[in-house]
């Protein structure tokens, strides 16, 4: 259009600067500017609009999110510790009740063996007096036997006579009691 508005205007012999555009196209832009905005204000803006409400909401209820899952941590922390401590607890009350229960045990294990060693000290005892016993009878025949032979030897006469026999035994040990009574007697005083 430029081009026909040149050429008519070099026709009628005016001087035309570049530089100014026509009045009509000044118009002509103008009106296109406002409808251009008119339009961008009623279809563009409103989308962008919307979508910097949405973006605006979703960061909103994102951080709204991350605060919940935060305060939900928080309280699964708290719940974790305070199960921790009680599991603590509980492990502090095992290990006392196993400590007693084991003191326990090796209390009752020292009396049965204390009441055993006690009774096998005690039938060690008897078996000792009751094998004492035999050996003394025993040693007391034969030390009788013995004491009769000599002593008829001795004596040129024989002692074959069982109670006489008894009674010189009886008399030899009870000499012999005596004297080892009496050295017993001797070695604790000194």
């Amino acid at each position: 259009m430029m081009t026909m508005v040149l050429p008519l205007a070099e026709a009628a012999g005016e001087d035309v600067n570049p530089l100014i555009p026509h009045t009509a196209e000044i118009i002509f832009g103008f009106v296109f500017l406002v409808l251009l905005a008119i339009a961008f204000a009623k279809v563009v803006v409103p989308k962008f609009e919307k979508a910097y409400a949405d973006r605006t909401a979703a960061i909103e209820g994102g951080m709204n999110e991350a605060k919940q899952a935060q305060a939900e941590a928080k309280a699964a922390l708290e719940k974790y510790n305070a199960q921790l401590a009680e599991a603590r607890q509980e492990a502090a009350k095992i290990r006392e009740d196993a400590r007693e229960q084991g003191a326990a045990i090796i209390a009752e294990m020292r009396e049965r063996a204390n009441v055993e060693a006690e009774r096998i000290v005690t039938h060690a005892r008897t078996q000792i007096d009751a094998e004492r016993a035999q050996a003394v009878a025993s040693l007391r025949g034969e030390v009788g036997t013995m004491a009769t032979t000599l002593a008829g030897r001795i004596v040129g006469e024989s002692l074959e006579d069982e109670a006489r026999q008894r009674r010189t035994v009886e008399r030899f040990l009870a000499d012999l009691e005596a004297s080892e009574s009496a050295r017993q007697a001797v070695g604790t005083d000194g």
